[in-house]
């Protein structure tokens, strides 16, 4: 609202004789410039006062409209300098706005159904401060997200057709800047909720959700008749002026106000390792029996979880391993993603995490460089998987004794391309490809008291079958360690030394 030609004390015969602020004067010269006849349309049809202002003025709907009572609003809407009338006028507080449901008026039906009232917006701003600090949320900026009942644009919509119908030549009426209900409670209470919180409102990855529901049908009354709504339709196509009972739902109770936090997901990254053979990469369940022992996913994020105060997390790692394949050498790069954290653990913290895994009785996986890292982490680990290199330690068993020979001709090959077949143990589950992967390079490490046993190193690219690779999978992975040695081979146990991300 405009400060130009503020009112006198002369001019504004409906405020107190005493001290007025600034905003008081514009609001009340705002609500006298408003066209008289529309006003008092729209109160006698129970449109409560701050939604007047947006449907009628032409001007900016503005945060002063917090600070001024409903009650103070509907004497300068009503009556100006008339006293006596205003006195005898309905208080709006004693009714439900059929606009905005209670929404604009600050009054909400709690979770005991229990009506709560504000007289002003900062009232109000410190009552969801109160709701918002339940949550225990850690955040020094917000969002601001507010949800209303479909019933708020339906009935706005019958009272826009109405005075447009009645109202056409009017400026006013034709104007296309009417600002939403959701809108003008942002403006009416965000820059008190900022003071109250104490953080500022930005685009940040905490919100702060108002959803406001309308009450149960019967709190409402009657819910809507077919009748009701066809007339209320028909109305509407032919642009009566008339406002019946049936041009709206009708509207006793407030709604239902519920405040929901969110945080967007933060990240941990580290490298994991695991020791045992009986621990899968992901919590496994088959016929509601668990597979082995534990998980690696439980037995990080379990931990990093309750640190966080968050609702639930989500593990992602960069490959993995089965069950009894173990991870050793330098570890796998994992990601923890936590939901709606309520607080980020200090470094401190996470090293006292990794600490209580790594010194755990059983020792069944171990980790390091446990840090707090940003989401872009998650769009590196995918970018990576192209380019990632596995290196593995296989005790491998063949049919004959191993020769000399065998060891030149293994550990000359460099870059092997071989074709995979999706393995018959995966059928079930994965697509029938034929999948092109590159051995990088191999070495063969001697088993003293057995010629038969070879320990074998290799590294290979990112997603290669070894064990395929090392028996042939009944020719589908060709060629295979079988093919080159000329005779049966078998892996005995396989671990996974070194998993390297692209150039990190």
């Amino acid at each position: 609202m405009s400060d130009e030609a503020k009112p006198s004390p002369g001019d504004s015969p409906g405020l107190s004789n005493g001290l007025v602020s600034d905003s008081d004067r514009r609001v009340y010269q705002a609500a006298r410039s408003l066209h008289p006849s529309a006003v008092k349309d729209l109160l006698s049809l129970g449109v409560c006062e701050r939604c007047v202002f947006r449907l009628v003025s032409v001007e900016p709907f503005d945060f002063d409209l917090s600070s001024v009572s409903a009650s103070t609003l509907r004497r300068w809407l009503d009556s100006g300098d008339d006293e006596e009338a205003a006195a005898s006028s309905e208080p709006s507080c004693s009714r439900v706005c059929i606009v905005c449901l209670g929404v604009l008026q600050f009054v909400f039906s709690d979770a005991r159904q229990t009506m709560v009232r504000s007289d002003c917006g900062s009232d109000y701003a410190a009552r969801i401060t109160d709701l918002v600090k339940q949550e225990g949320h850690e955040f020094d900026s917000f969002g601001l997200e507010v949800s209303v009942p479909s019933t708020v644009m339906e009935n706005e919509s019958s009272v826009l057709l109405y005075l447009k119908g009645k109202y056409n030549s009017e400026g006013w009426v034709q104007s296309e800047k009417i600002i939403s209900v959701k809108d003008a409670l942002k403006v009416l209470v965000l820059e008190s909720l900022k003071a109250s919180l104490g953080a500022k409102s930005d685009s940040s990855s905490f919100h702060i959700r108002l959803t406001y529901s309308k009450a149960s049908d019967g709190a409402q009354g009657a819910s809507e008749t077919t009748h009701e709504r066809k007339k209320r339709k028909t109305d509407e196509e032919n642009g009566s002026t008339c406002m019946s009972e049936n041009s709206f739902q009708k509207v006793y109770e407030p709604c239902s106000l519920s405040v929901h936090c969110n945080k967007m997901p933060i990240f941990f990254s580290g490298r994991y390792f695991k020791y045992s053979r009986n621990v899968s990469q992901t919590r496994w369940i088959i016929d509601d029996e668990r597979m082995g022992e534990a998980s690696v996913e439980e037995l990080i994020g379990g931990n990093i979880l309750p640190a966080c105060l968050g609702d639930s997390y989500k593990f992602h790692a960069a490959g993995r391993e089965d069950i009894d394949v173990r991870m050793l050498g330098s570890g796998r790069p994992f990601l923890i993603e936590v939901q709606n954290a309520r607080k980020c653990p200090s470094q401190q913290s996470l090293t006292e995490i990794e600490e209580k895994i790594n010194n755990s009785e059983k020792k069944l996986v171990g980790v390091k460089d446990l840090k707090f890292i940003g989401s872009q982490c998650w769009a590196m680990m995918r970018e990576g998987e192209a380019e990632k290199q596995k290196q593995y330690a296989a005790l491998v068993w063949m049919a004959r004794p191993l020769e000399e020979k065998d060891i030149d001709s293994i550990s000359s090959l460099k870059e092997l391309k071989i074709l995979q077949k999706t393995p018959v143990r995966v059928l079930h589950r994965r697509s029938p490809l034929e999948r092109e992967r590159t051995i990088h390079w191999m070495k063969v490490e001697k088993m003293k008291g057995s010629s038969n046993y070879f320990l074998l190193h290799l590294c290979t690219q990112a997603g290669t079958y070894i064990k395929e690779f090392v028996h042939g999978d009944l020719g589908r992975t060709s060629p295979s360690m079988g093919s080159i040695l000329g005779c049966r081979a078998e892996i005995i146990q396989l671990d996974v030394t070194d998993v390297k991300m692209g150039d990190s």
